[in-house]
């Protein structure tokens, strides 16, 4: 394949991720875009418009997610799809998921222009939901086009007005599907376009991060009890403080992780106290705990080796210790093949990349446990991701669109993979 000189894609990449902005844009120049809601549609419609324009034969699936497919010439049964979610966090940047569907759409044109038709078929799909920012459940999208999830696990769900989900879908005109308990089988391989959602490319100097694992998260909610009393007659000695004992636990449990090293990462982001007053000695606390290792077996250790810590402090603090864990996702790896190509590809090309894991998780490990698939990252300015400010320089983001074209002729106009 020749060189990609020619292809003057940064001007394309950031007047398209500008425009499709719009759609959702807040007043700090951020976007919501939720599942469901007019912009969200809006932002559907405007990009069917313009996969029509750009010549892709465009269909949604029936829950929303849509689709631009360049129809290949002998193999007709076979597909190889890129792309990610329309939606966003509440006041989210201008990159986070609709940067790999326009760099998908960028990518095909290319191809379309430079080669013609593909031997295989090429999608570009913009997932109807990813972040779970309206409804509390995430991968609506991608789960949805590999037959993962059912009508009955989004019963009884709403969003913070009390909306529900069954009512949400049939007021934006779509609809859950009648059988979703399997795969398309034309499906040979997922791509995903991204930013890194981290500092470590921009640390590092690296332009492109190839991922190898995505973490596994283990999520809880911890509970600790003690007494509430008077902050000024209760003498040091006599006190069940919930609050001394969770600082306790929360120092322990980062301490643990330090010594643990990377990949772990171990975060308390969210603590409540009861009664939350100044002169009140806290009675109650809850805080939440996230992990995340790309090795399920030393997430596991280290759970079993901090709430061990936990419950030796509970008991010398004489406080009671509940803990809840409310999510439980295991380690997907990447396809080792398409890795490799990956890699071979940004060495033939020179390209200063990095073998990686991702701790974000992405629609890509949903794929990965039914078809090859890859995440291919781009840098991320001080690896700020989900807020207005995020950034990606434009040389970067072209870097990535050009190694998705690579990695899709090589998947789609080739007979055999190299």
């Amino acid at each position: 394949m020749k060189a990609l000189k020619d292809l003057d894609i940064e001007k394309n990449i950031i007047n398209l991720i500008e425009w499709i902005s719009k759609y959702g844009k807040t007043s700090d120049d951020g976007i919501t875009r939720l599942l469901y809601t007019d912009t969200w549609k809006d932002a559907q419609e405007a990009l069917k418009q313009l996969l029509n324009e750009k010549g892709f034969m465009t269909y949604y699936d029936e829950v929303g997610n849509l689709f631009g497919k360049l129809e290949g010439c002998k193999y007709k049964d076979e597909t190889i799809l890129t792309g990610s979610h329309i939606d966003t966090v509440v006041n989210g940047g201008k990159l986070d998921g609709q940067f790999g569907i326009i760099g998908g759409i960028i990518a095909i044109k290319y191809l379309k222009e430079k080669f013609g038709k593909p031997l295989r078929n090429i999608e570009v799909v913009s997932m109807a939901e990813e972040e779970g920012s309206r409804f509390p459940f995430t991968f609506w999208g991608s789960k949805n086009i590999v037959g993962a999830v059912e009508r009955k696990d989004m019963e009884g769900i709403k969003d913070v007005d009390g909306i529900k989900f069954t009512e949400a879908i049939e007021k934006s005109g779509f609809k859950f599907k009648e059988k979703n308990s399997e795969i398309r089988d034309d499906l040979k391989a997922f791509i995903e376009l991204h930013i890194e959602q981290g500092g470590v490319l921009e640390k590092e100097k690296k332009s492109i991060g190839i991922v190898e694992h995505i973490a596994g998260q283990k999520r809880f909610m911890v509970e600790v009890e003690g007494e509430a009393n008077h902050a000024g007659t209760t003498p040091m000695g006599y006190r069940r403080d919930a609050m001394h004992g969770s600082g306790k636990m929360i120092a322990q449990i980062m301490d643990l992780a330090k010594d643990y090293g990377d990949p772990l990462v171990a975060t308390v982001g969210r603590v409540e106290v009861v009664p939350n007053t100044t002169n009140v000695i806290p009675g109650k606390v809850v805080f939440s705990l996230d992990i995340r290792h790309v090795d399920s077996e030393v997430v596991t250790n280290f759970i079993n080796e901090a709430f061990l810590k936990l419950k030796d402090i509970a008991k010398d603090m004489d406080l009671k210790i509940k803990v809840n864990r409310y999510m439980d996702g295991e380690p997907v790896a990447m396809d080792t093949d398409l890795v490799n190509i990956i890699k071979r590809q940004c060495q033939e090309n020179r390209l200063n990349y990095k073998l990686m894991h991702s701790g974000a998780g992405h629609d890509s490990q949903v794929f990965a446990k039914h078809i090859p698939t890859s995440l291919i990252f781009v840098p991320s300015h001080k690896g700020i991701s989900h807020h207005y400010t995020e950034y990606t320089e434009a040389k970067d983001l072209a870097e990535g669109v050009k190694v998705l074209i690579k990695i899709l002729y090589n998947l789609a106009y080739m007979d055999k993979q190299h």
